[in-house]
């Protein structure tokens, strides 16, 4: 690796599937969901070494001390932490980190709560992306798809352009269950991780092309940001002229050469409580339990508490997550049901 890649860790989500823990003040990239640490925390780990340089946090303005205090407790030294005013989705974010950056800088961008168990092919299939990103191509990488998951995106993976690297055919939006199916059963599809690597110039000038409108207002935004030490802090009102939208619908599906290196790195993105269960250690009887937790002839059941003591009696197939003065109760395989509950507590 010749220049040091710059990570770039988006932490403007607010991660309301895993409520009562995590809240818009709190939310789960800033709490010690599969660890002690958090996953902010673990993100930025997993880019401390010699081959790269010192990270670009972009994450909204209520979290800048949170931020900035996990960060040094785990010994990570900032380049920029960049405070967005308004939440604008991942392709206004990367667009202001791109901008902070050096033109010639390549980006290596990542959710700051997604779990990667393998850092060996992490960091390895990252190597086989660089070749091609300093020739210009855009990279992201395609987690190896073992069941038809229809909460994420997924890449058509096409012919080889370098060992280990692809052209992407195509990006399938969420898929319908019998879509999955079928991509699963071809074995050509790989779901979308929503990591990339690319050149910063090279996003912009796709950025420009593609998405004229959101470029401009975050050049704005930036031209008149208030800067604080490390803090970044654009402009409020240019920066809610924005577009909101995700970097795959504003720039990666329209862009020409996009790559895909395809890699099984232990990736999970952590959207549920049963998926915290599913990459947890387990007791004896299957059980992940985190905090003051008695839990007598309870099997696979997830009990988390941050404060009350929580009591089971022979119970099974439970996620009970205790948090302040909520409670949260339902069977384990209806986790994604916490979106229902969001909306009935906003009416």
């Amino acid at each position: 690796m010749h220049n040091l890649i710059v990570p770039v860790i988006l932490s403007g989500g607010s991660g309301t599937r895993l409520w009562p823990m995590s809240r818009p003040e709190m939310p789960k990239q800033l709490l010690p969901l599969t660890s002690d640490e958090t996953m902010l925390q673990l993100t930025a780990q997993r880019t401390n070494s010699n081959d790269f340089a010192a990270p670009i946090v972009v994450a909204g303005q209520r979290h800048a001390d949170l931020v900035e205090s996990q960060l040094t407790e785990a010994g990570i030294a900032l380049q920029a932490l960049i405070l967005e005013p308004v939440a604008r989705n991942t392709a206004p974010a990367i667009a202001l980190a791109a901008l902070a950056a050096k033109p010639e800088d390549v980006l290596l961008v990542m959710p700051s709560d997604h779990v990667i168990a393998d850092l060996e092919k992490f960091r390895a299939a990252i190597r086989a992306a660089l070749p091609i990103v300093s020739q210009g191509w855009l990279a992201t990488f395609g987690i190896n798809a073992d069941k038809p998951e229809t909460g994420y995106g997924w890449i058509q993976v096409g012919c080889e352009i370098a060992l280990g690297v692809h052209k992407v055919e195509r990006f399938v939006e969420k898929p319908r269950p019998e879509r999955a199916e079928a991509m699963l059963a071809r074995g050509d599809y790989a779901w979308n991780g929503g990591i990339f690597l690319f050149r910063a110039d090279r996003f912009l000038e796709e950025l420009s092309q593609h998405a004229p409108e959101m470029l401009v207002a975050a050049e704005k935004a930036m031209r008149a940001a208030r800067h604080d030490g490390k803090r970044i802090c654009p402009d409020e009102d240019e920066f809610f002229a924005c577009p909101s939208d995700s970097i795959d619908y504003a720039v990666m599906e329209r862009a020409d050469r996009v790559a895909v290196v395809p890699v099984a790195m232990g990736w999970n993105d952590v959207g549920s409580w049963d998926a915290l269960h599913a990459i947890s250690e387990l007791d004896g009887f299957g059980n992940v339990h985190r905090g003051e937790v008695l839990a007598i002839d309870t099997k696979n059941c997830l009990i988390r508490t941050d404060h009350v003591r929580v009591a089971a009696v022979h119970v099974q197939d439970l996620i009970v997550v205790a948090s302040g003065d909520d409670i949260l109760i339902l069977p384990r395989g209806r986790s994604q049901d916490v979106k229902k509950l969001i909306e009935a507590m906003k009416q």
